[in-house]
């Protein structure tokens, strides 16, 4: 006689695995709730913004520009979003952003330094940066070392050159330089006049102006005043004492 096929009886599913499964839903239920009220809490908005290292920007503009606010998601803005921003404006250099939890974003912004001024009748007393932005002084601003640039035109290459050069030039080594006007010639393009406070005229290109000041300087400390040329070649002649070069009138 043949046995009869038995059905297999299947094994009832465990307990362990089904309170498991249970449980995982309970904690992801829970995480979603807490997440939901955390992000509806005071903990998830911005709480104070600080900015610091601004001279020439006011704090409200840097506001507006970095498109923050009081109240507004943490964490809605990335950090390099922001700085991205903040460098638009043409006097910043550089920008570190630092997020503090809870709420809390500091600014610290690098400005590019100074490196000239500008002397108008109409607009008063302005000051260059190193790139060549032009930016306003505030009222009762005392110049330091640093030249007085006339007879510049706005779009002039050879202008944010120059303030490049004279920026990374310490002030000791300008401290006489009293006024800087621009002539080119066809063979120097960047050709320039400096006028001193000790009474010379000094004629040379703004390429070469970092390399020749060692030069300048000792003429300056030793030579009566003069008219001191240094281009690939440098010279110096004294004034005539006829010449009247003691005057402020420039050609």
């Amino acid at each position: 006689m043949s046995k009869a096929n038995m059905p297999v009886l299947k094994q009832p599913k465990s307990k362990r695995r089904s309170s498991k499964k249970v449980a995982g839903i309970l904690i992801l239920l829970c995480l979603s709730l807490l997440a939901v009220l955390f992000f509806r809490s005071s903990l998830s908005k911005i709480s104070s913004i600080t900015f610091e290292g601004s001279s020439y920007t006011p704090n409200e503009d840097l506001l507006e520009i970095s498109g923050l606010e009081v109240g507004a998601p943490f964490f809605g803005t990335s950090s390099d979003t922001i700085a991205r921003r903040m460098t638009k404006i043409p006097s910043i250099e550089d920008v570190e952003v630092n997020k503090s939890f809870p709420g809390g974003i500091t600014i610290r912004v690098k400005e590019y330094p100074l490196a000239a001024y500008e002397l108008t009748v109409d607009e008063g007393l302005k000051g260059f940066l190193a790139n060549g932005t032009k930016i306003s002084l505030g009222i009762g601003s005392m110049p330091m070392e640093k030249p007085i640039l006339t007879g510049w035109k706005a779009d002039d290459p050879n202008l944010s050159k120059l303030c490049q050069v004279l920026a990374q030039i310490p002030d000791d080594q300008v401290s006489d330089i009293s006024e800087i006007v621009p002539s080119p010639t066809l063979s120097y393009p960047d050709r320039i006049k400096l006028y001193t406070g000790s009474k010379f005229e000094v004629v040379t290109a703004i390429s070469l102006l970092s390399k020749k000041l060692e030069y300048m300087n000792s003429i300056l400390e030793s030579q009566d005043p003069g008219i001191l040329t240094m281009l690939e070649a440098d010279s110096y002649v004294p004034y005539e004492p006829h010449d009247g070069q003691n005057d402020t009138t420039h050609e």
